[in-house]
């Protein structure tokens, strides 16, 4: 899941952010309701994190914003004890969710996951492209009926792949899809990550899914 925290507490932001990843979540940071607009609307994320209490716009103001632009990512609102009314006016924005603070991490932690399965459920869990199968639900991938182990990064970048088949991939839309803003995009790991999933996915069945299109990036194809 990629998560979108849109906290101005930069202590709780960072601690959040740090906490996420160690779960295996993909999470970004924006301090200001500006900022999260533009990210939201641009990046595929899973969920967002919205903090009422943003300076600026305000995080209610952000999530009615983001619905009249028809963005549908599920959106859990951070809001404080006493203010019952931000809560009402939130949900009545378009949030799906709140979480008061303070609030516990291991229930912020449920709630992402719960906002994440109705948005897998509204999509589907399994894709598949020719006789390549991956299911986002229990993390298995199949070809031709035979189960492949990746890692979760491995599995992260093959399932940017599957869920564009035929679409020439730019390495930075990769590192876009499967690493969070953190990574140093500079680097060659999109290279390893391919050479990889050819030796797991391509080399042991005889065939090349994954093409690279000279001066351009890769491609999944879809025959």
């Amino acid at each position: 899941m990629r998560i979108l925290v849109v906290e101005d507490e930069i202590r709780l932001a960072s601690l959040m952010r740090k906490g996420l990843r160690r779960e295996g979540f993909l999470a970004d940071v924006a301090i200001k309701g500006e900022d999260a607009l533009w990210m939201a609307e641009s990046s595929g994320y899973d969920v967002l994190v919205l903090d009422i209490a943003l300076p600026g716009i305000d995080g209610i103001e952000v999530c009615r914003r983001l619905r009249a632009d028809r963005v549908g990512t599920p959106i859990l609102m951070l809001t404080a004890r006493d203010a019952i009314h931000d809560r009402i006016a939130g949900l009545d924005a378009g949030a799906d969710d709140y979480l008061v603070k303070p609030f516990d991490f291991g229930e912020l932690l449920a709630r992402l996951r719960a906002l994440g399965r109705r948005g897998t459920a509204e999509k589907g869990t399994v894709l598949r492209v020719a006789d390549l199968e991956l299911d986002t639900a229990s993390r298995r991938v199949l070809r031709r009926g035979e189960e492949i182990a990746l890692t979760a990064k491995e599995f992260q970048v093959l399932e940017v792949f599957m869920r564009h088949p035929d679409h020439v991939l730019t390495r930075y839309q990769l590192l876009e899809g499967a690493w969070d803003s953190g990574y140093e995009h500079h680097s060659n790991v999109i290279e390893v990550y391919i050479r990889n999933l050819r030796e797991k996915l391509d080399r042991p069945f005889g065939v090349e899914t994954i093409e690279t299109v000279r001066g351009a990036g890769y491609r999944l194809r879809a025959e």
